[in-house]
């Protein structure tokens, strides 16, 4: 682009007109994500399990951005589901321009999800793979397909810096996340990993029709965990602290927006430092 001004490059980051769906978006980062690409101007669908938080998240999202916002629930690991819900976002909102994939789980069950790695059940693992990783390739599959065939978009997808590194366990000594002792399970990383992997594959196969997909990898985030684990946790960071859910947000944005339109297949990740030691 030549002769470009200051004002053109605010530009960039303008999603006016623009239909962003976000999964998970009842979580706290979801929830987040939602209000920033709204605040950016972008119509949203906002998808989670249950229709009704679904639907008061919208509410709130509309009134306070004044976009365009609808409450969709979806079982991401279930094809049929996942199809529904495209054709119901599409058919209110339009073409799906930006994707925040971003549902994950702990399953029901987080005496379960939390065990020793040698008595881990296998039933557990299928369950949570299959919404951290099926359900990220399903609505990856679906949503960006439809992208390929209407002339591009971008797609962000959530990973963990524990798909990148291992958890160091010194740090889960006395600590707790909302009054239970916890860790990080294998699955969580061996689906984050996959996550980064899967963003990797599509990118490239999705290149020449305009798609980009990207990945968006958190350090941990603040979110009820004690203040043991968060002293601990802090003082392996370089900026010393655990981050918040708005930190985020720029980079959510960036790779919704024309900001970063010659990125693809790369890894954003919003840690503090801790990888670079």
């Amino acid at each position: 682009m030549t002769g470009m001004t200051e004002a053109s490059y605010r530009k960039l980051f303008d999603l006016t007109g623009r239909t962003a769906l976000v999964t998970g978006a009842c979580g706290i980062l979801g929830r987040r994500f939602a209000a920033g690409l709204a605040e950016f101007g972008a119509d949203l669908a906002l998808v989670d399990l249950e229709a009704e938080p679904a639907a008061a998240v919208a509410a709130e999202i509309s009134r306070r951005h004044g976009v365009k916002a609808l409450g969709v629930a979806c079982d991401v690991a279930d094809p049929d589901a996942v199809r529904r819900m495209s054709e119901t976002v599409e058919s209110r909102l339009g073409s799906v321009r930006i994707l925040m994939n971003n549902a994950a789980t702990k399953g029901r069950d987080l005496d379960a999800f939390f065990a020793p790695i040698e008595r881990y059940d296998l039933k557990t693992w299928r369950d949570i793979m299959a919404v951290n990783l099926d359900g990220m390739f399903l609505v990856a599959q679906t949503l960006g397909g439809r992208m390929a065939e209407n002339g591009g978009g971008s797609i962000i997808q959530t990973a963990s810096i524990y798909g990148l590194m291992a958890p160091d366990q010194r740090i889960y000594a006395g600590s707790e996340y909302n009054g239970r002792p916890i860790n990080t399970p294998a699955v969580y990383s061996a689906s984050k990993a996959g996550v980064i992997g899967l963003t990797r594959h599509l990118a490239t196969a999705w290149a020449e029709r305009g798609v980009r997909v990207n990945t968006l990898t958190p350090g941990g985030v603040s979110s009820g965990q004690n203040s043991e684990f968060s002293r601990r946790y802090s003082a392996r960071v370089p900026l010393g602290r655990m981050a918040e859910a708005d930190d985020m947000v720029g980079a959510a944005i960036f790779l919704a927006s024309d900001a970063s339109r010659y990125m693809t297949g790369q890894n954003i990740i919003v840690d503090g430092g801790l990888s670079a030691w």
